[in-house]
């Protein structure tokens, strides 16, 4: 394990950090070129290659989780650096915006590290977008992994340096068989994943149009159901044009789904995708004790009512988020969604050899 000591990335990006102080202000007109550009696949992982760890959202409660996710990267066959700021705590932030955005482009600048991902998610991510050189991080394109609060970070560097990113494990996940299979298969082989094997814990179920194909086929696009609600009306919005929309989330009541499945409704994301992939929703319930409302309504209930006269087929029931068992979602890479399979398969690669 090192430490992160590229003095030749620090310089150059604290400069160009203090050349855009005013973040908010320049984070509208700079990005707004950066949009539609021609895909780039990230290099293939190899065995031995190192991975940059970060932390760009909440901080570790322990400082041995830090230790705990280098070990699960290195069981994986890899070497693992650090990044600068990685063990930082600020309130529920793992150090300031300027900190957490410096860890990301130092590893995104430092030719050793040949995938960054995730130790965690949590909370901030979204605050450190205006922060971020997607020029700079375009040129150096790699795999960036990691999911939940990490999907701000998919949404706004799959669409404003148009590279593909990675919805899938942390470091601190669970790294089960399924896990692994999935984690080594999308990220060191360049052939499409195929079928996503449903697993034993999802029920999968479909609302499917009468005049829908039996197979859709799309780029998969998608992520955290309260992060890409919340991209709504920035640069970094998510498009469903057209895609396989993909949304997971945990622990929020009934009625915040309703109101987030509605939000996206009303701004065009829902009726426009190809597809919509939901997962189960886990503990997405009443609170206990004190719910919001003395009646409510499931999950299953809220996707029948919130995407079921959207004319566009849904499979829900699905195992993509907060679970043990997570596949790898490249955002960008195109997905085929099947009716009578109650499945989708990944159907092109998510990664280049050179």
């Amino acid at each position: 394990m090192k430490n992160l000591t590229s003095d030749v990335s620090r310089r150059e990006f604290l400069g160009g950090l203090a050349a855009t102080s005013a973040a908010a202000a320049w984070f509208a007109p700079a990005v707004a070129a950066e949009a539609n550009l021609p895909l780039l696949k990230p290099r293939a992982l190899r065995p031995g290659d190192t991975i940059g760890l970060a932390a760009p959202a909440s901080p570790v409660f322990e400082p041995s989780d830090v230790l705990e996710g280098e070990r699960a990267m290195e069981k994986l066959g890899f070497r693992v650096k650090l990044a600068r700021h990685i063990r930082k705590k600020w309130g529920y932030l793992a150090g300031s915006d300027q900190e957490r955005a410096q860890d990301l482009m130092e590893l995104f600048m430092d030719p050793e590290v040949a995938a960054i991902v995730a130790l965690r998610g949590g909370y901030g991510a979204i605050r450190i977008l205006p922060y971020l050189d997607y020029k700079v991080i375009r040129e150096n394109a790699k795999i960036l992994i990691g999911y939940s609060d990490i999907t701000t970070l998919h949404l706004a560097i799959h669409k404003l340096a148009g590279i593909v990113t990675y919805h899938g494990a942390v470091a601190l996940s669970t790294f089960n068989a399924y896990s692994t299979r999935y984690f080594m298969d999308t990220l060191t082989k360049a052939a499409p994943p195929g079928l996503v094997e449903t697993p034993a814990a999802a029920l999968p179920q479909t609302i499917w149009p009468d005049k829908a194909p039996a197979m859709v086929k799309g780029p998969l696009v998608g992520g955290n159901l309260t992060l890409v609600t919340a991209t709504l009306g920035t640069p970094c919005e998510i498009d469903t044009a057209g895609k396989v929309l993909f949304l997971e989330e945990v622990g929020e009541e009934p009625y915040s789904l309703d109101r987030m499945f509605t939000q996206l409704q009303q701004a065009g994301k829902l009726a426009a995708a190809a597809a919509i992939l939901v997962d189960r929703c886990i503990r997405c319930k009443p609170a206990e004790y004190k719910p919001a409302f003395d009646n409510t309504l499931s999950v299953g209930e809220i996707i029948q009512d919130r995407l079921g006269g959207l004319g566009v087929p849904v499979l829900y029931g699905l195992q993509i988020g907060h679970v043990a068992d997570k596949p790898v979602l490249p955002l960008g890479i195109e997905a085929t969604v099947e009716r009578e399979k109650l499945a989708f398969s990944i159907t092109e690669s998510a990664v280049r050899i050179l």
